[in-house]
């Protein structure tokens, strides 16, 4: 029975310890040298005196040494911190603090670019070096090389620490779109149990050869290492520059699973595939984000014997939907049923439960919500909230993610996004979807990538604004735009601005950073307003 992270490694160098576990670049490692590396490494922590519980950070692009550091924290007994490797050393800075981090694996490079941020980190006792570069030693902090600490851990037969599945075992801080980042608490059952319905929809097995571009520290990146691990599969790491790198990486790997964010799926979609890499490729599943409709269809196109699944999921939960590829030509504007071991409700503000076609909340049940948001008592308390309909009679209630995404259920129990709860628009007394509008867009041709969005206005409450950027070689001509969607909307919904920028800003995750296109199109027109009334 696997009920703990690293189980899934242990399990697999049992019964297939030969078979490839990890590739990056031209090095390989077996499921039994991962479990050794794994073990070593866990015990290298408990020789620098990692405690039950205790963070261990690792800041670091996907390579060996940092699936080895994550894995490794959990068998000890402590709780991983992967972050995000885009990251400023400020935000590094700030993870590091809020949850009290113990133990930090980095390179020297980094290290020395953190150096005046780590003074407000007074818990951080050891930094650990992948590298052989050199990094001045800090106040009140130890410097060692990875090297050492796996030496260390393999001459070692120090007990882990004893937990069980509902312990916590990793910590991911969300991109901070509102605010400053969350960090979701998951636990050893969370991670087990969203590992394994998620391979059991993607009928994952040990065949299959998976592809890791998200980062680690994003859900969804994290997601690609825990699923193919518990199906025995191998995972190629990659830390890729243009989208032409990982169509290169699929033929060169013969890769059979891929799952990438919207945005990097929009430019994929645009390239040609050549024979090799379409060979392989099993599935082709999105997440992070609504998959524009002539995106899938040009997937679908290129890829013609490929399933593409689109999926739908939370940090807070993992993950939460899935439309079986063999359901998209009959709703295409679905993001699919409940995966298995979750319960997946829209319920009005009451918590009662929707009919069929009314908007309403989407609220998640089961064993893959999370601990909640680490050192974060208000914002937990207003996401996770009992689940609505329980029997009265029950003392301790089951707490449920409200995810705060507005969406619709039909008749045959298929959802359908609507919009952010936040990000809806009020115009002229209506409510508009940015995602509509989007979709919109994209199905017009006349765009690359578009966010919409709404801005104050004194006599509309709120004016639509749609940033779009050009498709390659093409230039774009607003009034077209808005022709198209005057042609193709309610006048309601017609964008006022058409805004044409040449790309679009993307948070660490790689999902377009929403937030702050919103902050500089609302400064722009804050300050055309302040002009116009000086004028």
């Amino acid at each position: 029975m696997i009920n703990l992270l690293p189980d899934f490694i242990a399990n697999n160098r049992v019964h297939e310890p030969d078979e490839t576990a990890l590739v990056f670049k031209d090095q390989v490692m077996s499921y039994r040298d991962l479990d050794d590396a794994v073990t070593a490494a866990a015990r290298g922590f408990l020789a620098l005196g990692l405690g039950r519980g205790e963070r261990v950070a690792v800041f670091l692009p996907k390579q060996m040494e940092t699936v080895v550091a994550i894995f490794g924290a959990s068998r000890a007994g402590g709780v991983f911190v992967p972050v995000n490797p885009a990251l400023k050393a400020r935000q590094v800075a700030y993870i590091l603090k809020d949850c009290n981090v113990r133990i930090l694996v980095t390179s020297s490079d980094r290290l020395r670019g953190l150096v005046e941020d780590l003074r407000d980190c007074p818990d951080l006792r050891h930094v650990i070096l992948v590298d052989s570069g050199d990094a001045e030693a800090q106040a009140g902090r130890t410097l060692h090389h990875w090297t050492d600490l796996v030496t260390t851990g393999s001459e070692s037969d120090a007990p882990f620490h004893r937990v069980i599945d509902a312990d916590m075992t990793a910590i991911l801080y969300t991109s901070g779109s509102t605010g400053l980042p969350k960090g979701v608490v998951l636990s050893h059952r969370n991670m087990v149990a969203g590992a394994q319905s998620v391979a059991s929809y993607l009928e994952n097995s040990a065949d299959d050869v998976i592809l890791s571009v998200l980062p680690l520290s994003f859900d969804a990146g994290l997601s690609q290492l825990t699923t193919a691990f518990s199906a025995g599969a191998r995972v190629v790491l990659m830390n890729y520059l243009l989208p032409r790198d990982v169509i290169r990486a699929v033929a060169r790997h013969k890769i059979t699973g891929l799952t990438c964010v919207p945005p990097l799926w929009v430019q994929l979609a645009d390239l040609e595939w050549p024979e090799e890499a379409r060979m392989s490729l099993r599935y082709v599943a999105s997440t992070g984000g609504r998959m524009p409709k002539p995106v899938v269809q040009k997937l679908r196109d290129q890829l013609p014997d490929t399933q593409v699944i689109v999926m739908y999921g939370l940090t807070e939960a993992f993950r939460s939907t899935y439309l079986p590829h063999d359901e998209w030509e009959k709703r295409p504007d679905s993001m699919g049923k409940a995966i298995p071991n979750a319960e997946i409700m829209v319920v009005r503000e009451n918590g009662e439960p929707c009919a069929p076609g009314e908007v309403g909340e989407l609220v998640h049940r089961g064993a893959l919500v999370a601990m909640g948001y680490w050192n974060d008592p208000e914002r937990t308390a207003e996401r996770f909230r009992p689940a609505p309909g329980q029997p009265a009679g029950i003392p301790v209630p089951e707490i449920a993610v409200w995810s705060g995404d507005r969406v619709r259920k039909d008749e045959d129990g298929y959802l359908y996004f609507v919009g952010r709860k936040d990000e809806m628009i009020k115009t002229s007394g209506y409510r508009v979807s940015p995602t509509e509008l989007e979709e919109t867009l994209y199905a017009s041709g006349l765009v690359g990538e578009a966010v919409a969005l709404g801005v104050d206005d004194m006599e509309l409450g709120q004016a639509i604004v749609v940033v779009v950027t050009p498709k390659p070689g093409k230039t774009l001509d607003p009034a077209e735009i808005t022709a198209h969607c005057r042609r193709e909307l309610p006048s309601f919904m017609v964008p006022h601005h058409v805004i044409g920028w040449q790309s679009l800003p993307r948070n660490p995750n790689g999902k377009l950073d929403r937030k702050a296109i919103g902050d500089e199109i609302r400064a722009q027109f804050a300050d055309a307003g302040a002009k116009a009334k000086a004028g």
